[in-house]
C-alpha cells in the first residue's frame, strides 16, 4: 500500500502540477513582457503549491485512515496483552515470524546448493517462490523488482 500511496503522490505532486506550469507558460503570446510573465509564473506556482498542499494532505489522511483501519482488523500488541499470559506468547511468536522464516530459508537455501537434497522441479519451483516470498517481505518489493531481469534470464535457459 505504501508504493501506491507513494505513487499517487508521485503523479499528483511532482508530476501533473510541474506539467501544468509548463504547459500554461509554453502558450504564453509572444508579446508578453517579461515582468507579465515572472508574474503570471509567481500566481500559477502559487496555486499549484495550494493545490500540492492540499494533495500532499488528502494522501496523509487516506495513509492514517488505512493505518487505523489495518489496526482495527488485525488488532494491536496493546490488544494482545490484554489476553494476559496469552497474550505475551502470541506478541513474541508474531515478532519472531521474521526471523524464523529468513533463518529456515536460508537453511533450506544452504541444503539445497551444499547439501545432498535431491529435489524435484515441482520442489525447486517452491522453493524459489519461497524465496521470493521471503525475500520479498524481508528486503521489499523494490528488490525483487530489481532482481527479476536476472530471475527471467535464469527461468529462459531452462
Amino acid at each position: 500500500m505504501g508504493n501506491l500511496l507513494s505513487a499517487v503522490t508521485d503523479f499528483v505532486g511532482g508530476g501533473i502540477f510541474k506539467e501544468i506550469k509548463e504547459t500554461v507558460l509554453a502558450y504564453l503570446p509572444p508579446d508578453i513582457t517579461p515582468l507579465q510573465k515572472a508574474e503570471l509564473e509567481l500566481k500559477v506556482q502559487a496555486l499549484l503549491n495550494t493545490k500540492q498542499t492540499e494533495a500532499d494532505r488528502i494522501l496523509f489522511d487516506a495513509s492514517v485512515q488505512l493505518d487505523k483501519r489495518i489496526s482495527e482488523q488485525e488488532g494491536t500488541a496493546s490488544d494482545l496483552k490484554s489476553l494476559g499470559l496469552l497474550g505475551k506468547p502470541i506478541i513474541f511468536l508474531r515478532g519472531c515470524q521474521r526471523p524464523v522464516w529468513g533463518f529456515a530459508t536460508l537453511w533450506i537455501d544452504y541444503m539445497w546448493f551444499f547439501g545432498s537434497y535431491q529435489m524435484s522441479d515441482q520442489q525447486n519451483t517452491a522453493l524459489i517462490v519461497i524465496n521470493m516470498l521471503v525475500l520479498g517481505f524481508l528486503f521489499g518489493e523494490r528488490t525483487i523488482l530489481n532482481l527479476q531481469p536476472l530471475i527471467e534470464r535464469v527461468f529462459a535457459k531452462k
